[in-house]
């Protein structure tokens, strides 16, 4: 019989339900995965044992009186520290956050809580959450679990070693350029970036952010199968009226017919042969499946990752500057100044025409996906990156930025996407991308259903 840390989310809430196992249990067994495996790998960077149990001996409770504890019943999960969690550090990676001390919940937290999920411990972030790799000078580097030589990813970095390496079923991340579908992509696992005002979010330690991550950052789910997306996506997603943003739309928009745009290589990108064999083999899945799959060239993505990495500095420029010095870290200074480089400082006039630029690509979007209803396409031009490949030079960071074109662009659309997870090159991970209209997430998770069942399930692994 597999270990309680072993077990999907659903397999363990079911099991919690049905009372074939204790919250307590399976806390227990999750709390002692993770002091086996996270000294190797770094994910979980704050832990809190004490709480967890507590949390898993209030499910208990709840069960014994007859209450229903929640779709998450016992569910242990992670939480990236860049999200309010009442009595915990939001630190973003920061040295000067280190005491910015939450006294509320943020929404998805709240929201987890409320469906029943147990918290564990708290995952690794960069420096001001602003790379594809996962290092900072106040809780350090954080390593893939499968390989690591290769980047575990970033934003979201240490939430998705964290599920690939069998801490908690399901981790939160956070997503403004890929911070969850690219740390998805790397660690093996699967990951949802949700529609713009899905999931309710606001950290009442930082205030209400700036335009370009009101209109382009979301959370959302990272885990080893479709189906833990799904019920963690759900439980996530629930109204908290705090985010003026957040929208009572259906989870189950209706999915339409099987039908998916193929599209390798937007706008002439150069994209690995290993890549170009998996998103292929993606499409193959769905079209054994009776899906009905045209290649096609996408919408303009160049010109909308340019805009998006303008709204995005302009986050950073508005209250970060001061703080980027004040920090010192050395990856986020570099990677800060090479981001400066590439984007000057926007007039008045640029900041306008962004925002109009953005209604008429988001039209152009949302129309063709409405004809295709969803779009099948690389995570990333390469396999995952060497580790800290950004800060090796400007030429280096360049090359990333290249290889991330869809990681980048999408966002400044307020689209929903999904990485599933596809199988190895050897010892390193790949996957694909769908791409499906606003608040059709129902879409994208039917359709990686199809992909998953085609290949290895996802299992715990132990870091190597």
């Amino acid at each position: 019989m597999s270990e309680f840390w072993e077990l999907s989310a659903v397999a363990t809430a079911d099991l919690v339900r049905g009372r074939e196992a204790s919250a307590v249990e399976v806390t227990r067994s999750a709390l002692d995965r993770l002091g086996a495996v996270n000294p190797a790998i770094n994910a979980v960077v704050m832990e809190m044992p004490e709480e967890a149990m507590a949390e898993a001996a209030g499910v208990d409770a709840s069960i014994a009186a007859g209450d229903d504890p929640g779709p998450l019943a016992g569910v242990p999960v992670t939480i990236k520290v860049v999200a309010d969690q009442m009595g915990h550090a939001t630190t973003n990676g920061l040295r000067i956050q280190e005491d910015l001390i939450a006294e509320v919940d943020s929404p998805l937290v709240a929201n987890l809580r409320k469906a029943g999920a147990v918290i564990i411990g708290r995952t690794n972030t960069p420096a001001f959450s602003l790379r594809w790799f996962t290092r900072n000078s106040l809780h350090g580097h954080t390593l893939n679990p499968r390989n690591s030589a290769i980047t575990p990813g970033g934003s979201s970095g240490g939430a998705a070693a964290a599920v690939a390496a069998g801490i908690g079923a399901i981790a939160h991340g956070s997503d403004i350029a890929g911070s969850i579908r690219y740390p998805a992509y790397a660690c093996g696992v699967h990951g949802l970036r949700p529609t713009l005002g899905r999931v309710p979010a606001m950290n009442a330690t930082g205030g209400d952010r700036n335009i370009g991550g009101q209109l382009m950052a979301v959370s959302g789910p990272i885990a080893r199968t479709i189906a833990d997306l799904r019920v963690g996506f759900a439980a996530m997603a629930a109204e908290d009226l705090r985010d003026p943003w957040w929208t009572p739309a259906p989870l189950e928009l209706p999915v339409g017919p099987k039908r998916a745009a193929l599209c390798v290589a937007p706008e002439g990108w150069h994209v690995a042969p290993e890549v170009e064999r998996a998103v292929r083999d993606a499409a193959s899945r769905l079209e054994a499946d009776g899906w009905e799959i045209e290649e096609v060239d996408c919408p303009p993505l160049r010109e909308a990752a340019a805009l998006q990495a303008r709204l995005w500095l302009a986050e950073y420029r508005q209250g970060n500057i001061e703080a980027v010095a004040r920090e010192d870290d050395p990856d986020a200074s570099f990677v800060f100044a090479q981001m400066e480089a590439r984007c000057p400082a926007p007039d008045l006039d640029e900041m306008m025409e962004t925002l109009r630029r953005k209604a008429t690509l988001t039209r152009e979007w949302r129309m063709f996906l409405d004809r295709y209803g969803v779009l099948v396409c690389p995570v990333s031009s390469e396999l995952p990156f060497p580790d800290l490949l950004d800060v090796e030079s400007p030429e280096a960071f360049e090359r990333v930025m290249e290889a991330q074109l869809v990681q980048i662009g999408l966002p400044f659309m307020s689209l929903p996407a999904l990485t599933v997870s596809t199988g190895m090159v050897g010892e390193t991970p790949v996957g694909v991308q769908l791409v499906a209209d606003r608040y059709h997430e129902a879409r994208l998770l039917r359709a990686g259903e199809v992909i998953e069942r085609g290949g290895v399930p996802a299992s715990p692994i132990d870091p190597r």
